[in-house]
């Protein structure tokens, strides 16, 4: 292998001006940079990184922990979906930034972090993200050596950067769409209570129907969601679906706390003949496609925007590492990400003469 020594003998000048060339700190003429670029190309010569970054302390390494990769048999339909989004939209803007993304998965045990953590530290790598499936409260270790840490669908009571989806502002956005449309009785069949993204999107749900002076009806509000899809979950759905039309002024659209559960929302409905949209209209939460685009009717759903979250933590790491490639104004790490809302056939229009 060819070294810096062999190239300066083949260019006729000296290794410490090779290395002014390699590492552009230092005035070359051009016709002694030509020659050096040549003697590197004929030797086939591979600058050495790892010294280059000893020297420079950057390497040009980002890590990300995340569970993506391990497959969850329990809930297929959508596993490791918000994961990978965030990844995919994190990885794209390192890359324009010319930074290597590195990634290990948790395996699906959160014990398996500090270890993950340490061999990143070992690898030098500049920053470090972590990456959760929902939005949630998490306590992790600090991660050893000088690594930026940055949490991306998940946040911490220390106080740690971190990237969170604006699920208020995207179920209120949705209500007020579907306000907008003519309904006035909207149900919600909600997540299960023990999720950060329930009480948030309730609040948003409230908001919408005080913003348009509608008095929130308890009666509208079931909790329907498990944290998988199961035989139990689609009997809660349509327990849920029973009481809100056995009403004596029954809902005219359903909200649900994910695609997921629309999509066994429908089936419910279909089970007791019960038409979308032509009978009640139906709405979800997340824009998973394989689900929103191929239900029939497609899925009018609330975006949770995991691609635009991962793009600005990507934004927000370089800005902090190589900060005079931003704008004094760089991306604003603390404003919740919102999605915007997609308008497909299973909402209609609900006139005030419509029973």
């Amino acid at each position: 292998m060819a070294t810096i020594y062999d190239v300066a003998k083949r260019a006729g000048v000296s290794p410490k001006t090779v290395s002014r060339v390699l590492n552009d700190d230092a005035p070359v003429n051009a016709n002694t940079r030509k020659a050096v670029k040549t003697a590197m190309g004929e030797l086939g010569y591979v600058p050495s990184r790892a010294a280059r970054s000893m020297r420079s302390n950057k390497t040009g390494l980002i890590g990300l922990i995340t569970g993506a990769i391990t497959t969850n048999a329990e809930s297929p339909e959508t596993a490791g979906l918000p994961d990978l989004i965030i990844v995919q939209g994190i990885r794209a803007t390192l890359a324009e930034a010319g930074f290597t993304l590195l990634i290990a998965d948790t395996g699906e045990d959160p014990d398996n972090v500090p270890a993950l953590m340490s061999t990143f530290a070992q690898h030098r790598v500049e920053g470090l993200f972590y990456v959760a499936d929902r939005h949630s409260r998490i306590d992790l270790p600090r991660p050893p050596g000088e690594a930026e840490l940055l949490l991306v669908n998940c946040f911490d009571e220390q106080g740690t950067p971190s990237v969170l989806p604006d699920d208020t502002a995207g179920q209120r956005g949705l209500v007020q769409r579907l306000i907008a449309a003519g309904h006035r009785r909207i149900g919600f069949l909600t997540l299960p209570d023990d999720l950060i993204a329930h009480g948030l999107r309730l609040a948003g749900y409230r908001a919408a129907l005080e913003d348009a002076g509608i008095a929130y009806d308890g009666d509208l509000v079931i909790a329907a969601g498990l944290h998988h899809a199961s035989p139990r979950e689609t009997m809660l759905m349509g327990e849920a679906v029973d009481r809100m039309m056995a009403l004596d002024d029954p809902p005219t659209v359903l909200c649900c706390g994910n695609d997921r559960m629309a999509m066994q929302l429908y089936g419910v409905l279909r089970t007791r003949g019960i038409a979308v949209p032509g009978d009640i209209s139906v709405a979800g939460y997340d824009d998973h496609r394989l689900i929103s685009e191929t239900l029939y009717p497609p899925l009018t759903t609330a975006v949770l925007p995991y691609r635009e979250m991962g793009e600005r933590a990507a934004q927000w790491l370089i800005g902090r590492l190589r900060p005079e490639t931003q704008a004094p104004d760089g991306p604003d790490i603390t404003a919740p990400v919102r999605g915007p809302i997609v308008w497909r056939q299973s909402v209609i229009e609900h006139r005030n003469d419509q029973p």
